[in-house]
């Protein structure tokens, strides 16, 4: 092909959000997480002025492309994990958490095991967020997003809501996404392989760099060490192996961990729970 066709015109106010089938992974079919990859966007991402609000159930690997919205959204994965995925990296939600993002911010969703996604289209800011957000979820909050994702005129349950929203605790359930070619060139190592044990050292020499130059990189771009970015990246991928119900064991070893228990420690360390419980109801 020589040529770009040119894209169809869009009506002025495009449909809501629609799930289309994901795309095939670039990873290895065994190991379907693209955590902390920002997804290439189309040249020009979909627009849909008014913030969908509503439930919207995706199948496993379910996807919603990239588009933005005027509003803000509040995204709740009430079963299953839900990624979202910005030019500034990804985000993973699972039960416990809500994502919320602002107004203007092109991003995209991906669904992980059988996905209930309530989403709930606001012009308000009540904590004065500029960037996605991870936001706790009680049980409380959980119901009043269920409840305003289903009935939309309901001016106090929103107002409540409003008034209960709070940011989550610093938990990894960002992975930022490295700009750096050499940066990112580790990260599709280890996107495609979590378990990979090789030190820094050894990715530096895959990379085609050096240990010091990845550790500048790791401090300056994503804010954290190597070993803190790692265990974020095997984390994403156990939240996605656990939503497909894989057994602890397989999801532990399979993610880089020498047994299982070393990875229950990690994930009640990370999350305030057990994997096990992680979705029970």
């Amino acid at each position: 092909m020589t040529g770009t066709r040119a894209p169809k015109e869009r009506p002025a106010t495009p449909p809501a959000d629609t799930q289309r089938p994901a795309s095939p992974p670039a990873a290895p079919a065994s190991d379907p997480c693209h955590t902390g990859r920002p997804a290439p966007p189309p040249a020009v991402p979909r627009h849909t002025p008014a913030a969908f609000t509503g439930a919207r159930p995706l199948r496993p690997g379910g996807a919603i492309d990239a588009h933005r919205h005027d509003d803000h959204q509040i995204a709740y994965p009430r079963t299953g994990v839900i990624s979202v995925t910005t030019d500034a990296g990804t985000w993973v939600a699972a039960g416990d958490r809500a994502l919320w993002i602002p107004a203007g911010t092109v991003h995209e969703h991906r669904a992980y095991g059988r996905t209930d996604l309530h989403l709930i289209g606001l012009t308000d800011n009540p904590l004065g967020l500029l960037r996605p957000t991870l936001l706790a979820v009680t049980p409380l909050v959980r119901e009043l997003i269920v409840t305003c994702s289903q009935e939309p005129g309901d001016p106090l349950a929103r107002a409540l809501l409003l008034s209960r929203l709070r940011p989550s605790p610093g938990r990894p359930v960002h992975l930022p996404a490295p700009r750096d070619p050499r940066l990112a060139a580790v990260l599709a190592l280890l996107d495609a392989d979590p378990s990979d044990p090789r030190p820094l050292a050894g990715f530096a020499l895959a990379a085609g760099t050096s240990e010091r130059t990845l550790t500048r990189l790791c401090r300056d771009e994503l804010g954290m060490t190597f070993p803190q970015w790692r265990t974020r990246l095997r984390l994403h991928h156990a939240l996605v192996l656990l939503a497909d119900g894989a057994p602890v064991t397989t999801v532990a070893h399979r993610c880089g961990w020498s047994s299982a228990s070393a990875f229950i420690d990690v994930y009640r360390r990370a999350f305030g729970h057990t994997p096990g419980r992680a979705f029970t109801k």
